[in-house]
């Protein structure tokens, strides 16, 4: 759950102001725009007392119509000190916030793989852009309108003061009853509106997972079923929206009513004073002019309090994200030998949620052996390998690549030295350098070129546009399947790893572009240990040794050879059946 929600705006400052550091000069501009603004807002009423005292005087017309160029000037010269503080206090917050989605998008990205298994993509980006913002939104408007509204507040009180000293007292007096009582309920919608949120990311979630299995829904007549649970979300997002909205309504419905006595009053003062004796006609409206004045910033400041419950569910949620801490301790400072690398399985049991995946696998690979692993879904070949990676952490046992157990490893050494090619090749909206790198600007254009020649990608790359500067599109719209798996066998070559697995990349190519891949693999797996996840059993021609997982255990281990000459193994026995289907 968010953090208790009394402190948002203490909460919101401090996650901010080091975001803010680096525009320090751009604020300074922003601080100097809102109290020339200001300024101006104050002497406005000034020049309007001046005119209305002069025109009752019978002024001369001179006068007014000075007086009057100077109300429009002043007015002109406002509004375009206001539009550059609003654009200057924009720019600050979207820079800011931007760099926070950075940094929660980065610490995702390091978090365990038990953590990304139980949340959709669709809720986390609700959680890394949606949240954020909120928090943009808010700090756009509210350094501009909270900042500007409290100053020009408190010069309007001091105005009234040097006015009439007990129409600035009791205008005092109501402002800060004003803003006590409004202050009271500020927190009034923060658990509304973090349920709100909460809803539209399970909105996301539920329909972003069901847009990318929409094949397997139709093939199985399961519209109706999937449309009743997404009314079912959006009735959740509707309802819990609702109440949200009318409990940070109920603060504006209160400072209407509240402001409705507070003209009463300055009316009431205005009217006593003038017929005293005690002011003109000029400085009753001056009254009533500071008053409609203090009604804006006030209602600023209530609207914004209602960005900051907003706000303040964002927080919480982007506090509960920023702790989460990984469950796979990165302390290791061992580094691998380059080269091929050999690989241990000791005894490694692994369980999620509770549940037995791999039971006491024990194996070892000599330095440049390439393993098949084959076994039905579920069987725990997907899951062995990512144990290599340290997505998860083996419940016991030990794993070694190179000889050193891989907890002493740091991750960043153990995901440079293991590659990996899957199925489906993941693009990003960048351009082909970036794409091949990883956004990495260290790796050198000649190797890059270098690697896309050694892949036969040469008349390809000349045929682009832009070169390496070419954009790609999210996805790998735009390039042949055959094309992006050459993409995702690059990105391991420039890695130059020491272990290379291998999930069936070639099993959605048409066979002319599968027998290209062949060659490929020939040379990614030349001087390195390989080990090949395999759902077709043409795959593991090529390996040295295999095992078959059933259930989470190693069901048979030997060589390919061994294990095919021997008519009781059972790797012979689904050669045989794969024989006989064919």
């Amino acid at each position: 759950m968010s953090r208790p929600a009394a402190t948002p705006l203490r909460r919101y400052s401090a996650l901010l102001l080091r975001y803010l550091r680096p525009q320090w000069q751009k604020a300074a501009l922003m601080t100097v725009l809102i109290i020339s603004s200001i300024g101006l807002q104050l002497l406005v009423p000034q020049i309007l007392r001046f005119f209305i005292d002069t025109a009752v005087a019978n002024g001369a017309l001179e006068v007014l119509l000075r007086t009057a160029l100077l109300f429009l000037g002043v007015a002109l010269v406002n509004q375009l000190l206001g539009a550059a503080a609003t654009y200057t206090g924009a720019d600050v917050g979207w820079t800011a916030t931007n760099a926070m989605r950075r940094d929660l998008a980065l610490h995702c990205l390091k978090l365990d793989m038990s953590f990304h298994t139980a949340r959709t993509p669709g809720e986390l980006i609700e959680r890394i852009d949606g949240d954020v913002t909120a928090l943009s939104n808010f700090f756009s408007q509210f350094s501009v309108q909270v900042l500007g509204s409290a100053l020009l507040l408190v010069g309007i009180l001091v105005m009234l003061w040097l006015e009439q000293p007990w129409v600035g007292l009791a205008l005092t007096i109501f402002t800060a009853l004003v803003l006590l009582t409004l202050g009271r309920l500020r927190d009034v919608a923060v658990p509304a509106t973090t349920e709100e949120r909460e809803a539209h990311a399970k909105l996301f979630g539920f329909i972003e997972e069901r847009l990318a299995g929409i094949d397997d829904i139709r093939a199985n007549g399961a519209g109706p079923y999937v449309m009743q649970r997404l009314v079912t979300a959006m009735r959740e997002v509707f309802f819990k929206g609702r109440r949200a909205w009318l409990k940070r309504s109920s603060i504006w419905l209160l400072s209407m009513g509240l402001f409705a006595v507070g003209y009463v009053l300055t009316l009431g003062l205005g009217v006593y004073f003038f017929q005293a004796g005690a002011i003109t006609l000029g400085t009753a409206y001056l009254f009533f002019q500071y008053m409609a004045m203090l009604e804006a910033p006030i209602e600023q400041i209530t609207q914004q309090m209602q960005e900051l419950q907003k706000a303040g569910a964002g927080i919480g949620r982007i506090d509960e994200l920023l702790s989460l801490r990984s469950q796979l301790a990165d302390g290791g400072t061992s580094r691998l030998p380059s080269g091929a690398l050999p690989v241990t399985f000791d005894r490694v049991g692994f369980s999620y949620q509770e549940q037995p995946v791999l039971r006491d696998i024990s194996f070892h690979l000599a330095p440049g052996t390439t393993l098949g692993l084959l076994g039905r879904t579920g069987s725990g070949k997907t899951t062995l390998t990512r144990l290599l990676f340290r997505l998860y952490e083996a419940s016991s046992g030990e794993i070694r690549l190179g000889g050193i157990p891989i907890r002493e490893l740091a991750l960043s050494d153990l995901h440079r030295q293991v590659g990996l090619v899957t199925q489906e090749v993941q693009l990003f909206h960048a351009s082909l350098r970036d794409n091949l790198t990883f956004f990495d600007q260290s790796v050198p254009d000649e190797r890059i070129l270098a690697v896309l020649h050694e892949l036969g990608l040469g008349a390809w790359l000349a045929a682009l546009p832009q070169g390496l500067d070419t954009p790609l599109a999210a996805g790998g719209s735009g390039i042949s399947a055959g094309e992006a798996q050459l993409l995702a066998f690059a990105r391991v070559f420039l890695k130059d790893p020491g272990l290379v697995i291998l999930d069936e990349p070639s099993s959605r190519l048409d066979p002319a572009t599968e027998a290209r891949l062949e060659q490929v693999v020939s040379k990614l797996l030349r001087g390195r240990t390989a080990i090949i996840i395999a759902h077709r059993l043409s795959t593991v021609e090529r390996v040295d040794e295999i095992i078959i997982l059933a259930e989470g255990r190693m069901l048979e281990r030997g060589s390919r050879a061994e294990l095919a000459a021997r008519p009781t193994s059972h790797f012979y026995q689904l050669r045989d059946q794969a024989v006989v289907t064919a």
